[in-house]
């Protein structure tokens, strides 16, 4: 056992190292801390933090409001299951429908469990609604998508680091290109097709941002097809790409919209899906759920995540800041740099590709520099490094993460 005032970050990394298993490859730094948009290590370091926890800490870190809602429940009730009413689920539920223009939300926990959740919907809504034969119904998903690690999520994967001896499989996906119409069109006409699930922005993928319509039309497609339209707006919903779901900004809102990460400000794991009264209603009592799914301290904590989204105009923030970014890294990286291919995103949603095999290590040194340097980010399939940082962060702070971003990477020039 180490002595608590001599515990360093070392030790950490090697406690995990010996007693975790090792299905995380994180970069060398220990946090302790978090405020607003910085964090702190073991040490005492300080830095701008540009991953956000994957997008789930849209709302900053610890925000004061979301931590008062969480307390204030935690010394009240927290956990009832849903053998018994209480009395945060019925107010979460009429907030969080009428917050996004849904009829009915379903509480998970996990976005894993959100999604597969929707996609346990769509199936029940294909046999009962649609009218499909038993067990025939199909739901089309895109290639290089990210929805989590359960078998279920991994079915869909075309990730081979991802699948690679958990088999066997789940029945009934089709994989197709993503941002591919064509593709789409030909896989709708076949009659079992129930659904089409699809990430808005390819956030794990490395913020791959589809052609401006193709969103919508893949949406009139569905439509068209009579299929359920599947929103993954786990990463991209909540105001990330500057809208309060990366779906508005093509003007429409999905038939079936998965939330998760943010819905919770970082707080706790709070996951959600929602839809129409036609959907949601095919599920009958025994048929899904989950003990911690909905809880009081949850629903107390979500509804407050939501509000300080709304009362802080972290949407609007996440659209001014993200073209600030993305001019700056085209400017002085893009079109300086030979190491840096592009810049791509929305809202603050960006990522930049490092001009370098996805088997480098050019992203992950430039990662490195980057916390020495204060900043935290990390690559993803090698050669992209993602920024998202919390969606508090103010335009001083920015300009001074793109100083930091620019000035490390041209010093590996």
């Amino acid at each position: 056992m180490i002595h608590e005032s001599t515990i360093t970050s070392h030790n950490f990394m090697q406690l995990e190292g010996q007693y975790g298993a090792y299905n995380y490859h994180p970069l060398p730094v220990v946090l302790s801390r978090g405020e607003g948009v910085y964090v702190w290590d073991v040490e005492g370091k300080k830095y701008y933090d540009f991953l956000s926890a994957y997008s789930a800490i849209n709302q900053g870190h610890c925000h004061p409001r979301i931590i008062k809602a969480l307390t204030e429940q935690a010394g009240r009730l927290t956990l009832t299951s849903r053998a018994f009413f209480n009395d945060m689920l019925g107010p979460f539920e009429e907030y969080v429908t009428r917050y996004f223009g849904y009829d009915r939300v379903l509480p998970m926990n996990t976005g894993v469990e959100a999604c597969e959740t929707a996609v346990k919907l769509c199936r029940k809504w294909a046999y009962e609604v649609k009218g499909l034969p038993v067990n025939q119904a199909k739901i089309i998903f895109v290639a290089g998508n990210f929805w989590g690690r359960s078998l279920a999520a991994i079915s869909s994967s075309t990730d081979s680091n991802t699948t690679r001896n958990f088999g066997p499989y789940m029945p009934g996906y089709i994989v197709i290109p993503y941002n591919d119409l064509e593709a789409l069109e030909t896989a709708l006409k076949d009659p079992n097709v129930a659904g089409f699930m699809v990430e808005p922005i390819q956030g794990e993928a490395g913020v791959f941002v589809p052609d401006e319509g193709y969103l919508i039309q893949a949406f009139e497609r569905c439509k068209k097809h009579n299929v359920l339209f599947i929103a993954d707006e786990v990463q991209t919903g909540i105001a990330r790409t500057g809208k309060l779901l990366a779906c508005h900004h093509e003007g429409f809102s999905p038939d079936i919209l998965i939330l998760g990460k943010a819905l919770s400000g970082g707080v706790l794991p709070v996951s959600a899906v929602l839809a129409r009264d036609e959907i949601m209603l095919t599920l009958k009592p025994g048929q899904h759920g989950s003990t911690f799914g909905g809880n009081p301290l949850a629903c107390a904590v979500a509804m407050e995540a939501l509000q300080v989204v709304k009362d802080e105009h972290l949407a609007e923030n996440a659209e001014h800041l993200g073209k600030i970014f993305r001019k700056r890294m085209q400017e002085n990286l893009v079109e300086k740099s030979a190491l840096v291919e592009l810049v791509r995103g929305k809202g603050l949603l960006n990522a930049i590709v490092i001009d370098d095999d996805p088997e480098g290590e050019t992203a992950w040194d430039i990662c490195l520099k980057l916390a020495e340097n204060g900043l935290l980010a990390k690559p993803t399939h090698g050669n992209i490094i993602r920024f998202a940082p919390p969606l508090v962060m103010n335009e001083e702070q920015l300009l001074e993460c793109c100083q930091i971003i620019e000035d490390t990477i041209l010093a590996f020039e």
